[in-house]
């Protein structure tokens, strides 16, 4: 095989994950493309973390309603991602021969694009997942790979112990070298959680792709079989342990959650910082209006928006409208939304398109701070005037 271009590490980013828990917000789309953050997809943060560790050969494994993601990656010019060599590369199941399959796990995911890495003949591949929200430097975990001279490096977290069985969890000596690892264990030993970010020496992980590939019982997921392949055969496989902000928003209220934590005072993720900013793909749109008859605090409002109303603690996407008199707290109000005169919305994830009729209400204004019920409208929902959405509702028709 002739090589395009030799690259020491190839990144694999973990894309077509259908995130049920995420309900009707994921309905029409993967996991990786909903909203966050005022302007952002999920997808954005590993990209971005991506580029900012200068890793520019990304191959993008979509599978589940990839239209859109597939659309909003585009050629990768929003993350300096359209190289000749390399650059985002979108990778979606394919027919071979006279046959096709879908991605029947992590690792037969990672296995079906053997042909995508071989062409770059990397030393290293680093395996993500498509749906954390983190800024973390993979060039500080591959350091730390190189010096341990580890055939696999997983990166770890601290959860609290009681979290731990949601993860995988290593259990490690005191170099950090991996002796044990557990996949949602029932009672785990430790509380260092795998993140879902591995770096692989690449002809190793060949090899045990093509292993595992062969072997009929195996689920072809990597927390479940090749990672404890490896601990068996004894390779050096390590932790890597990160120490910033980092969340799974694989459920609504983890979603809701780290859409306030952007919010609060001295977060580690950091979305201002010029020495790692997160790209995205953004409309040029005009700035936002805010009416003097308008109270906003502690928001992020995005541009295109025009607000007359009251928003407190919330998180305003691009082309949002909210009339006088409507008040907004506590909630995500996604793209092109409209919330009406005298409209209330409270704890809540309101989707792209909605209209929130005259003097309607959606969630709780009085939910308990630190467990809400969080209500969820879907996109393009029209909640009529008056009407009233109980605290913790998922609305997906319309009212």
């Amino acid at each position: 095989m002739s090589f395009i271009k030799k690259k020491a590490m190839v990144a694999m980013l973990l894309a077509g994950g259908q995130g049920s828990r995420l309900g009707v917000l994921t309905k029409d789309v993967a996991k990786p493309a909903v909203p966050f953050g005022g302007k952002y997809r999920i997808i954005d943060f590993p990209l971005s973390n991506c580029i900012n560790s200068d890793i520019d050969t990304i191959g993008v494994l979509t599978q589940y309603q990839p239209m859109e993601l597939n659309a909003y990656i585009g050629n990768g010019q929003p993350w300096d991602l359209d190289r000749m060599y390399g650059g985002a590369r979108i990778l979606p199941p394919y027919v071979r021969g006279k046959e096709g399959e879908w991605y029947k796990g992590t690792a037969n995911a990672i296995y079906q694009n053997i042909p995508f890495i071989e062409q770059y003949s990397p030393n290293y591949v680093i395996v993500l997942s498509g749906d954390h929200i983190y800024k973390m430097n993979y060039r500080w975990m591959l350091d730390h790979h190189q010096q341990k001279e580890a055939d696999c490096t997983i990166a770890v977290i601290e959860v609290p112990l009681q979290e731990a069985s949601r993860f995988g969890v290593m259990n490690t000596d005191a170099n950090l070298r991996i002796t044990e690892f557990e996949e949602k264990p029932p009672k785990p030993k430790s509380n260092l959680a795998s993140m879902g970010v591995y770096i692989f020496n690449w002809p190793t992980l060949k090899e045990y792709l093509i292993r595992d590939e062969a072997d009929e019982y195996s689920s072809k997921d990597f927390g479940k079989d090749v990672i404890p392949a490896m601990l068996a055969d004894h390779k050096r496989m390590y932790a890597y342990k990160y120490l910033g902000y980092w969340k799974d928003v694989g459920t609504i209220e983890s979603l809701w959650e780290s859409n306030m934590d952007l919010l609060k005072e001295n977060i580690s993720l950091e979305l201002y910082d010029p020495r790692w900013k997160i790209y995205a793909r953004n409309a040029n749109l005009p700035p936002q209006y805010i009416g003097r008859e308008a109270t906003l605090k502690n928001v992020h409002v995005s541009e295109g928006c025009f607000i007359e109303g009251t928003v407190e603690n919330s998180i305003i996407f691009p082309k949002v409208t909210i009339h006088r008199g409507a008040v907004v707290r506590n909630s995500v109000v996604m793209s092109s939304t409209t919330v009406e005169e005298g409209a209330e919305v409270h704890y809540s994830i309101v989707a792209e398109g909605v209209n929130i009729g005259r003097n309607a209400c959606v969630g709780g204004p009085s939910e308990p701070v630190d467990h809400p019920r969080i209500s969820v409208v879907a996109d393009h929902i029209r909640i009529g005037n008056e009407a009233r959405i109980e605290a913790g509702t998922v609305v997906d028709r319309d009212r």
